[in-house]
C-alpha cells in the first residue's frame, strides 16, 4: 500500500518530467539540456514509485541511511551539471570573442572603403560586403 508521502512524490516526479517535455515541445528548451532533466526526473519517478531502490543502493554502497543516498546523487547529478554548463559557456565565450574579432575587422574594411579617396563616393556594393565576410569567416574558421 502507498502512503501519502509517496504519492506526492510521485507526483512531484511526474509533473518534473512534464514540465520538462513541455518546455521542450514549445522549444523554450533545447533537446541537448533537456536530456538532463529528462534523465534527473525520470530517475526521481522510479525512486519515488519503487522505494526500495534506495535500500539497495544504500546497502550495495554500504551506506547505512537510505535517504544519504539520494541526497549524494543530487549532489553528484549539480556538479556534473554546473561542470557540463560551464563547459559549454566556455565554449559561447570563446565563439563571441571570435564573432567579435570578426566584426571588428569587417568594420574596419567598410570605414577603409568608405574613406577611399579613389574617386569613390564612399558607397560600398553590398556583394563586396558579403564576399568579405565569407572570406573572414572562412579564415577565422
Amino acid at each position: 500500500m502507498t502512503d501519502p508521502i509517496q504519492i506526492a512524490a510521485i507526483g512531484v516526479a511526474a509533473a518534473l518530467l512534464a514540465v520538462v517535455l513541455g518546455l521542450v515541445i514549445r522549444g523554450k528548451l533545447r533537446e541537448e539540456y533537456a536530456f538532463v532533466w529528462l534523465i534527473g526526473s525520470g530517475a526521481l519517478v522510479v525512486v519515488a514509485v519503487w522505494r526500495r531502490s534506495l535500500d539497495i543502493a544504500a546497502r550495495w554502497l554500504g551506506v547505512y541511511y537510505p535517504p544519504a543516498v539520494l541526497l549524494l546523487a543530487v549532489i553528484l547529478a549539480v556538479f556534473c551539471t554546473a561542470l557540463y554548463f560551464s563547459v559549454v559557456i566556455s565554449r559561447q565565450r570563446q565563439q563571441i570573442e571570435r564573432l567579435v574579432e570578426e566584426v571588428a575587422l569587417l568594420d574596419a574594411e567598410v570605414r577603409e572603403r568608405a574613406a577611399d579617396p579613389g574617386g569613390r563616393s564612399g558607397a560600398i556594393p553590398g556583394a563586396e560586403i558579403v564576399d568579405a565576410a565569407a572570406g573572414q569567416s572562412g579564415r577565422a574558421g
